[in-house]
């Protein structure tokens, strides 16, 4: 009996001191305070930037801390906290809403400064319509910026027409092309006059009295003079005219083109044209200038299809058993809770109080970018204040539930001990019981 006491005890104990670790483990990464800003942890989580602090940097002697206003500049260890996620850009006024005009975003990896504030620490001054060195709020719900000019990136999808495609002379007919024929003075209820394509064989079919005739490597000028002597056979002094409708080479040039990884569009027998990094003005003149060795004077008109190559993230904490991680498409219009809706809503695991935006940050920088989302605010009060406009890169993260977690991390903890306690307990109960049946002696 003491045997089996002093073993509940030392079991209990060992709880204890289990649950104790486990307790500071989950006090480690709270929320500090109503603000939304986060406590320093020993994990790689990020922290929410306050006024004046530059992630892992502490604060900067030249920076308010929270609660002040005004724009000022600091420096990290490494290099500058500044941002550029909004220059030259016109705010709508208060309470307004609307789409405000940006001529460039996110041009040098912003660096948003506390989102308490609303505004963005600059690095020097950047011009706009404010006073210097303010490049105006963030964006958000009521507040939108425009996106800057569209880079055609891999694996956008290209749209491309044809304007003006015509051969460079002297062009031959090749097969599976199509032919404009008129000819006048035909026979009776025989007229020859339409659209004639080129077999694989390489003839036309110009009708049951007048037969085919074998056109493939002639130039337009030959055909209609084959045209004229074939006829001659059956019609009296036959006048033909003959032009090119629609040759084999619009077929591989019109419709929608995949940007390769490669960073090119593939034009079929014309070859292919490098692509990536330009505008959609740059890409026309660049494609139309390698056409032009083949066509005369090539015109087109391109759009972008498919934005693949502009794209923001959702991350899920799943409180323990791994994460969720969602690429959506960004077309520039998001907020944070429209992100959240194309997901159907936040997990069951989900924190509400734990939720925020990251911005893609230089490397050379050493600094987070964290705006923190008031999700009951949003959803319950509609507030505007949080639910910032998602720019291409963001990363939407969602946090789980503390106590869910820890429940989790806490049974894979005792999850082996409890197996090999109840081996040990089945197997001392199992030779109790056989003891007690004189089976052992």
């Amino acid at each position: 009996m003491a045997r089996n006491t002093q073993r509940a005890g030392a079991a209990v104990l060992f709880l204890c001191g289990l649950c104790t670790f486990a307790s500071g483990c989950l006090g480690r990464g709270e929320w500090d305070d109503g603000n939304g800003s986060i406590a320093d942890s020993g994990y790689s989580r990020p922290r929410l930037l306050n006024r004046g602090d530059c992630n892992d940097c502490g604060p900067k002697p030249g920076l308010p801390r929270r609660g002040s206003s005004g724009t000022t500049n600091g420096s990290c260890a490494t290099g500058q906290c500044y941002a550029g996620a909004v220059a030259n850009a016109r705010p709508v006024p208060a309470g307004g809403s609307g789409i405000v005009q940006a001529s460039a975003i996110m041009q040098h990896d912003p660096l948003v400064a506390p989102p308490s504030e609303g505004t963005i620490v600059g690095h020097g001054p950047i011009p706009g319509p404010g006073p210097a060195g303010d490049p105006g709020p963030l964006p958000r719900e009521l507040q939108k910026v425009s996106l800057p000019p569209h880079r055609v990136a891999p694996p956008d999808v290209l749209l491309i027409n044809l304007v003006r495609m015509v051969p460079r002379p002297p062009y031959r007919v090749e097969p599976l092309e199509v032919l404009a024929i008129n000819v006048t003075d035909t026979l009776p209820n025989q007229p020859i006059s339409g659209f004639f394509t080129v077999s694989p064989e390489g003839a036309i079919n110009l009708g049951y009295s007048y037969g085919a005739l074998r056109v493939v490597g002639m130039t337009i000028d030959e055909i209609q003079a084959a045209v004229r002597r074939h006829l001659a056979n059956t019609l009296r002094n036959p006048q033909a005219n003959v032009s090119l409708a629609q040759f084999r080479g619009m077929e591989q040039i019109r419709g929608e083109h995949l940007v390769r990884p490669d960073g090119t569009v593939s034009l079929g027998s014309y070859g292919s044209v490098y692509v990536s990094g330009l505008s959609l003005g740059q890409a026309k003149c660049v494609i139309e200038e390698h056409l032009s060795r083949y066509m005369l004077n090539p015109q087109i008109s391109i759009d972008v299809l498919a934005y693949n190559s502009r794209v923001y993230y959702i991350i899920l904490d799943g409180a323990g058993f791994g994460q969720q991680v969602f690429r959506l498409p960004a077309t520039g219009n998001e907020t944070v809770l429209d992100a959240i809706g194309y997901i159907n809503g936040l997990a069951p695991v989900s924190s509400k109080r734990r939720v925020w935006l990251a911005r893609p940050s230089p490397v050379h920088l050493g600094c987070n970018q964290i705006l923190p989302v008031d999700w009951d605010a949003i959803v319950k009060g509609g507030s505007t204040a949080t639910n910032y406009q998602v720019l291409p890169g963001d990363r939407v993260y969602v946090d789980s539930n503390p106590l869910i977690r820890f429940n989790n991390r806490l049974s894979q903890v005792l999850a082996p001990f409890n197996q090999v306690f109840g081996t040990l307990f089945l197997g001392s109960a199992a030779a109790n019981q056989l003891n007690g049946n004189g089976f052992i002696n």
